[in-house]
């Protein structure tokens, strides 16, 4: 851990240069030259003030500025810095701030500032209305708003959008809790397990702003541990937020700090709320009757008064990641919010990812961790079956469970649940020509074809066509293989080993939160793994090869964080834990895994990625579209001269039943994607040029042509 006031005296200058880049160029967009007093058309106007600068809501880059509006005087004392407001626009009722008039008819906004003169040299139209007077966009928070914007090439408009959650008038009218008084300072408890676990909470209660990436020992004591840094935080007379990767998340770290320091003292934000309770309770925050926030991705934006701490639980999960323009990672955006409000900062994770290592490799953050004692102390038993170990077993070739395997579910049934962690939902997700092992494509899409449970025809993951009379165009061959077996169809086959065994299943239909003590088969995909009340005796991870295999610059990463995570809510060594990995022993994360070393597979990966100049070592951006629209897109861009650009290459289509996934291309379509990666330090020039280029093509308004491309800064796939 490291405290910010004492590495930069209280100015910020520790924190990582491109954060502190942002914040300041924010600043120096907000300083706008003023010119002589206009006037305007109409009724009174506001005698002091009467202009208003209004950031309207049409999240288009070209029209990413301010507009000056007049203030009625009926309207003056409503008309306030931070609230929402109507306003025509266009059809020379407003304006934008370079003269250029476009758009019609009346669109929301925020008051942004009230000034007493403009640039403008004609008339302005005034406020058509306030819509309410709760102040809801602060200067903090529409800082912080277009630091997101600038570093995501996107708009401030759309990052407000993801900011400010939707009206409710009710919600409004209703009052908001008086603030309680700061708790007490709360005990160490099992912080006391890590090395300077004791100093940080002393710091956050003593008021300092220490930064750490925490590498959290296996077990359930992650969310107490959560809630005792809050309650130092809250004691220090100063706010908290926590960002979480789902509800289920949220849940128990609400039930934790509930637990530890009561009811009112924090608010929840989560979209299982619905709208009018979220907007109370952001309100409450954002109102300073509640200090404390913890909520899933959208909350790392909520407006906490006098913020001292941001935590973020398993920053690798791909939910943190904003699938909305412009995108955000929550990581990225808390990063900003520590260097913006000189606050302290605490990653945490099971496991490491390779963002994490770079902070503290960078000095910006301190590592908290266990002693190798702690962590064995804690860990499962973890062993593992390879490909030669699968070729001289008999009952794994029969029945896909090795002998290894098979005996520590049937041990692990003597004591407990037991979990089984698959990793694909479905039944037969992917199918293969038996004999040359070419994946089998559909005839009229060419997406993945998938088994059925109960039909003997295949079905087409992508367009929904069934094939009955499939053949392999490599070969001839009219037999098929599992490349992967989905969750219900291992359900199915372990059913049939153990009949004597409940066997419960978990994924995106059906997701369990918990599951009793008793003994039980738990079938899960990743990421929707239920908690065993006292911890599950034993774990397989099956298929480990379809997790190490994607053509993913992060699979190896992503699949120890799937597995430690699943091994995490195993039982440690000394009580009988054993997890089993069927994945091949000498690849480096099923290493990582046996040795329990999440975070040293980080730093070698992360060495590797500055060797080869990967993220996050450099900033990387994906333009993607139609190859005349990435060619056109390429060719007017003024990139940095340090930019180098890689491919164009084709994109494959991936969709899914129907649905476009974000930054896909639609079905039948063919899509380019080029990289753009500049070194580190250039990422904020990236995203300028980027946003610029952008801009300029939605100005012309696909004039000569022109085709649209999307534009993702910090792609979160780019193998």
């Amino acid at each position: 851990m490291s405290s910010g006031d004492e590495r930069d005296g209280g100015r910020g200058e520790g924190a990582p240069p491109e954060q502190l880049a942002l914040i300041r160029e924010s600043v120096r967009k907000a300083e706008v030259p003023r010119a002589k007093p206009r006037t305007w058309r109409g009724a009174a106007l506001a005698k002091e003030l009467p202009v208003a600068r209004v950031l309207v809501d049409k999240g288009v880059l070209h029209l990413d500025r301010y507009f000056d509006y007049a203030v009625p005087e009926e309207l003056d004392a409503e008309a306030q810095p931070g609230v929402r407001v109507r306003v025509r626009f266009g059809a020379g009722r407003g304006r934008v701030r370079d003269g250029r008039r476009e758009g019609g008819g009346l669109i929301d906004g925020f008051l942004v500032e009230r000034v007493a003169e403009t640039d403008y040299s004609g008339p302005l139209a005034a406020l058509a209305q306030v819509v309410s007077p709760e102040p809801v966009l602060s200067e903090e928070l529409l800082g912080l708003a277009r630091a997101v914007a600038d570093r995501y090439a996107g708009s401030l408009a759309d990052v407000l959008q993801l900011a400010v959650p939707p009206r409710s008038a009710r919600a409004e009218q209703r009052p908001s809790p008086a603030p309680l008084p700061p708790p007490a300072v709360p005990e160490v408890g099992s912080w006391a397990r890590y090395e300077h676990g004791g100093a940080f909470l002393e710091a956050l209660a003593s008021g300092g702003s220490p930064r750490a990436v925490w590498n959290a020992l296996p077990g359930g004591e992650w969310s107490e541990e959560i809630a005792r840094v809050v309650g130092a935080t809250l004691a220090s007379g100063r706010g908290a937020l926590v960002v979480l990767p789902d509800g289920r998340a949220v849940a128990r770290v609400d039930a934790a700090l509930t637990a530890l320091l009561g009811q009112g003292r924090h608010a929840v934000l989560t979209a299982d709320a619905g709208p009018e309770k979220r907007y109370r309770e952001w309100l409450a925050v954002r109102r300073g009757s509640v200090r404390a926030v913890v909520g899933t991705r959208a909350a790392m934006f909520a407006p906490v008064r006098d913020l001292g701490l941001v935590v973020l639980w398993d920053d690798g999960d791909d939910s943190h990641s904003e699938p909305h323009a412009p995108q955000p990672h929550a990581r990225e955006v808390l990063l900003l919010r520590a260097a913006q409000d000189k606050c302290g900062f605490l990653l945490g994770s099971w496991s490491c990812t390779v963002e994490a290592a770079q902070l503290v490799e960078t000095g910006w953050a301190r590592p908290l961790v266990a002693s190798r004692e702690q962590v064995r102390g804690a860990a499962p038993l973890v062993r593992t079956v390879g490909d030669g170990d699968l070729a001289r077993d008999e009952a794994a070739r029969a029945a896909r469970l090795p002998t290894l395997a098979w005996q520590a579910v049937r041990d692990g049934l003597r004591q407990g649940p037991v979990l089984v962690q698959v990793p694909r939902r479905g039944y037969v997700p992917r199918m293969a020509c038996a004999n040359c092992r070419a994946p089998a494509r559909c005839r009229h899409c060419s997406g993945p074809l998938e088994g059925q449970e109960g039909v003997d025809a295949l079905k087409c993951g992508w367009c929904g066509q069934e094939e009955a009379a499939w053949h392999c165009p490599e070969c001839g061959g009219f037999r098929l293989r599992a490349q992967v077996v989905g969750a219900r169809r291992t359900a199915e086959e372990l059913g049939r080993a153990f009949p004597a065994v409940p066997v419960r299943t978990s994924g995106r239909e059906h997701v369990l939160d918990t599951v009793p003590g008793a003994p039980a088969l738990v079938v899960s995909t990743p990421g929707a793994e239920p908690v065993a009340e006292g911890g599950y005796a034993a774990a397989l991870l099956l298929d480990g090869w379809a997790m190490l295999g994607r053509p993913d610059l992060r699979a190896g990463e992503d699949a120890l964080r799937r597995w430690i995570a699943a091994a995490a809510l195993v039982r440690p060594q000394g009580a009988g834990g054993t997890v089993v990995v069927v994945a091949e022993p000498t690849l480096r994360p099923v290493q990582a895994l046996v040795r329990w070393d999440p975070v040293g597979h980080a730093v070698r990966e992360l060495s590797e990625r500055a060797e080869l100049g990967f993220p996050p070592v450099s900033r990387m951006a994906a333009v993607s579209g139609p190859p005349e629209g990435v060619a056109a897109f390429l060719g007017a861009v003024e990139l940095p001269g340090e930019a180098e650009v890689l491919g164009p290459v084709p994109l494959p289509v991936t969709a899914v039943r129907g649905a476009r996934r974000v930054g896909a291309p639609p079905v039948g379509e063919r899509w380019e994607r080029a990289l753009i990666r500049v070194p580190p330090g250039r990422g904020a020039a990236l995203a300028a040029a980027l946003k610029a280029a952008q801009a300029a093509r939605m100005a012309r308004g696909g004039v000569g042509g022109e085709v649209a491309v999307r534009v993702r800064v910090d792609p979160p796939d780019i193998g």
